[in-house]
């Protein structure tokens, strides 16, 4: 049995790089960014949204280089090697797994339907609502992946268990990601999912950066070495994928830009059932955690696995289903606007009540 310590002593305050802690600051420069240049450039705008890797497929081009772009170097950051491990620390992973895949999805389902259908019904038409619906299933359905690593950081939790989290939720997103939203979607609005489409997003938005960040780590590791991978090229692709995200929510508001000032009441009323499904999704992790008696390092993160989104995907997975100029393509980008001041609050009082565990050795 592992040794277990009372956490009490004082922690080292953690900050976060300049792109993280103003994320919402940026994702507003690009949403007005993107809006002037959908209002002042529209047969440029319009252009770009036309280019589609089929008629009719709604796979944006532009959008989905951005998007590899962006995800691969997530994805070279992710371990597979680290899933033996899994066996160490069970209660923890469980508790994660079985919030972001068999509550996660479902209780956002039961929230947007609850207020886009009814507390909202005066204030959104139906088609909208259904679109709304589609957007928040989708972005609850894709657990994070890259900005977990920052939120784990912040609170003390141990990078190793987090590694494999991610790594096995990448794993399962592969099998699960497409059922489940179109299972959702399907039932809480009108909309019709194709499941080819949702197909077609796991291999371009999963499948292909997935391997292409495995085969680049294996490669590369084994020709320049681990600490070189780790400590500088890693380091170095970062500002790559930050341009990426940038320019993918300045196209995206672009698409939007008539949208968006016409139904900017929308966005707040969106922001509601996320608000309450992460807080929620985020309070029964922690929760489970303490009564099975997780350590700390573990239960911080778990919590916060439980609550982000793997953001990216969301947009892409949305815009491949209805367009970059959709609803359901808006309530994802505004799960992306609130993600930073939600996240921050929750490792927040993950660090104010780090007493109430225990604190095991680390997970490796």
């Amino acid at each position: 049995m592992d040794e277990v310590v009372l956490h009490n002593l004082p922690q080292e305050e953690k900050q976060l790089g300049l792109f993280e802690r103003y994320l919402t600051l940026w994702v507003a420069f690009c949403m007005a960014g993107g809006i002037v240049l959908g209002k002042l450039l529209p047969g440029f705008t319009d252009g770009l949204r036309r280019l589609e890797f089929g008629e009719g497929s709604h796979i944006n081009v532009p959008i989905a280089v951005l998007i590899w772009l962006m995800i691969t170097p997530m994805m070279m950051k992710v371990d597979f090697a680290s899933v033996k491990n899994v066996g160490k620390k069970p209660r923890g992973l469980a508790i994660t797994l079985i919030v972001n895949w068999l509550v996660k999805p479902f209780s956002m389902a039961l929230f947007s339907w609850l207020f886009f259908r009814h507390v909202f019904a005066g204030l959104l038409s139906t088609a909208d609502a259904d679109q709304y619906i589609a957007g928040t299933i989708i972005l609850a359905a894709a657990p994070c992946t890259a900005m977990v690593f920052v939120w784990s950081y912040l609170t003390d939790g141990d990078p190793a268990y987090t590694l494999v989290q991610v790594s096995i939720n990448d794993l399962i997103m592969l099998f699960l990601f497409a059922p489940i939203v179109r299972f959702l979607v399907s039932g809480a609005s009108s909309l019709d999912v194709p499941f080819v489409v949702l197909l077609y997003s796991v291999v371009i938005f999963i499948v292909i950066p997935l391997t292409a960040g495995v085969l680049l780590r294996r490669h590369l590791i084994a020709s320049r070495g681990q600490q070189w991978f780790e400590r500088q090229l890693l380091p170095g692709l970062a500002p790559l994928g930050v341009s990426a995200l940038m320019a993918t929510l300045v196209l995206i508001f672009a698409f939007q830009a008539d949208n968006i000032i016409e139904k900017w009441l929308h966005v707040l009323l969106i922001a509601v059932p996320i608000l309450i499904q992460v807080y929620f999704n985020s309070t029964l992790t922690y929760g489970l955690m303490r009564f099975f008696g997780v350590s700390y390092n573990v239960a911080a993160p778990g919590a916060l696995i439980g609550a982000s989104n793997f953001f990216e995907l969301a947009v892409a997975t949305a815009i491949a289903l209805f367009g970059p100029d959709s609803g359901a393509a808006l309530a994802t980008v505004v799960g992306v606007l609130i993600e930073v001041p939600v996240m921050l609050s929750v490792c927040s009082v993950c660090n104010r009540t780090r007493h109430w565990f225990p604190v095991s050795e680390d997970f490796s």
